[in-house]
C-alpha cells in the first residue's frame, strides 16, 4: 500500500496577503472616519446657522414692536436654547453699551453689527471680541445685521 502526498499549496492566505488586506482596510476606515466627522462638524454649523436665525427672527419682531433690541434673550423667551455644542447662544445688545470693546470686530477692528450680536461659540465653547482671534473662528455668528450667517472664519 502507497500512500500519496498532496504537495498542492492549502487553501488560505500568506502573510503578506494578509498585510495588504489590512492596511487596504485601515486607509479606507482613515478617509471614511474623517470624512464622516467632517459631515457631523459641517451639520452642527448648519444647525446653529438655523437656530441663529430663528432668534435673530425673533428679536427683529421684538424690536419693530417696542423699538429697541431686547436687552438679553429672557425677554424673549430663548435664553434656554443651546448651540449643537451644548452651550447658550450669546447676545449683546448694544443699547446702554459704553465702548466697542464687547463688541464683535471682523480683522480691521471695525464692529461686525450695528445693534446687537449674536453667536455660538462653536465647538471649543470659547471666543473673543475680534474674529481674528484663535478662540473665535469657530464660532457660528450673525453678521452685517444678519446679511451673513455663518462660520466666523469664512467671514
Amino acid at each position: 500500500m502507497t500512500i500519496k502526498a498532496d504537495l498542492r499549496p492549502a487553501g488560505g492566505f500568506t502573510l503578506l496577503e494578509m498585510m495588504a488586506a489590512v492596511s487596504v482596510a485601515a486607509i479606507l476606515f482613515a478617509v471614511g472616519s474623517a470624512t464622516y466627522r467632517s459631515s457631523v462638524e459641517n451639520a452642527r454649523v448648519a444647525a446653529a446657522s438655523a437656530d441663529i436665525m430663528i432668534i435673530a427672527t425673533a428679536i427683529s419682531r421684538y424690536t419693530s414692536e417696542y423699538n429697541i433690541p431686547p436687552p438679553d434673550l429672557a425677554t424673549i423667551g430663548l435664553d434656554n436654547r443651546l448651540d449643537p455644542w451644548g452651550h447658550s447662544y450669546v447676545y449683546l445688545s448694544f443699547t446702554g453699551l459704553n465702548g466697542k470693546g464687547k463688541m464683535r470686530k471682523d480683522k480691521n477692528l471695525v464692529p461686525i453689527n450695528s445693534k446687537y450680536d449674536l453667536y455660538s461659540m462653536g465647538a471649543d465653547g470659547d471666543s473673543l471680541p475680534p474674529l481674528t482671534a484663535k478662540p473665535s473662528r469657530d464660532d457660528v455668528i450673525l453678521a452685517n445685521d444678519g446679511n451673513y450667517i455663518g462660520l466666523a472664519s469664512n467671514y
